[in-house]
């Protein structure tokens, strides 16, 4: 299936999918079915209509509710942060595959630790709800964060699943801080695009994945990989483990490895 532009190029709808996800993961994804109508005629010259729009952001999962409720948790922007030591702050963000054979697109949500560079959690799967990045969030402070503990400071963009109750309902639940960056600036959620970068180039953009289980297994073997044995300038040549592991040792000097976010 295809649509075509205003000079009669062949579009085909993964194409038009690829330009929806791209959409809904910056500022337009404040905009319904209708108003990505409007981008997709604007910013690609495409000729289509509302209800093949629709059609579309429902197989993706990225429709919006008709009424949403209003969100109780007040906003509190992002703001500068030197960090010192691991568990100060995460930056969390959603990325998205693609499974060749299914022609459909699968979602990645995922958390950083912005000393140790360690993924300390993640979510795959074919949608991405609130729910699901909430899940990945308790799970990491479970293995991250020992009883008594301070927590750390959540750092996200505005998608609708951080702007949602279900997230503010689980930060207030678990006494967790979270900020919001402003429009426009990714590079305040920098270490989490970078690390998108990387799976983008280490995995996504090689592999072809015939079935959502394998291109789930590839994902979770490539985070074992990233977390383990990938080595990093910026962490003395080490792996974010094997890093953690030197740090928390307690006998060496660290200010080399401040973070100002």
């Amino acid at each position: 299936m295809h649509s075509l532009t205003q000079t009669g190029q062949v579009i085909s709808n993964s194409q038009i999918e690829e330009w929806l996800m791209d959409l809904v993961s910056g500022e337009e994804h404040v905009y319904g079915y209708a108003m990505l109508t409007e981008c997709l005629r604007i910013q690609h010259g495409l000729v289509i209509n509302k209800k093949k729009v629709y059609r579309l952001c429902k197989k993706l999962g990225i429709l919006h509710p008709q009424r949403r409720k209003k969100n109780h948790y007040p906003r509190r922007l992002a703001r500068n942060h030197t960090i010192d030591g691991p568990n100060q702050l995460w930056q969390i963000d959603i990325k998205y595959g693609y499974v060749a054979g299914y022609d459909q697109f699968f979602f990645i949500a995922d958390i950083i630790d912005v000393f140790d560079q360690s993924i300390v959690g993640y979510h795959t799967g074919s949608s991405c709800e609130a729910r699901h990045v909430c899940d990945a969030v308790r799970r990491a402070l479970r293995s991250r964060i020992a009883d008594g503990q301070t927590k750390p400071i959540l750092r996200t963009d505005n998608g609708p699943q951080f702007v949602s109750k279900a997230f503010g309902d689980m930060c207030a639940e678990e006494k967790l801080e979270h900020e919001r960056i402003p429009p426009k600036t990714p590079n305040m959620n920098a270490y989490i695009e970078s690390f998108h970068a990387t799976l983008e180039r280490d995995l996504l953009r090689k592999e072809s994945f015939r079935t959502f289980e394998e291109a789930y297994q590839a994902v979770h073997a490539y985070m074992d990989f990233y977390n383990n044995r990938r080595l990093q300038k910026r962490l003395g040549k080490r792996s974010p483990a094997s890093f953690l592991r030197w740090v928390q040792e307690g006998t060496h000097e660290l200010s080399k490895y401040k973070r100002a976010v």
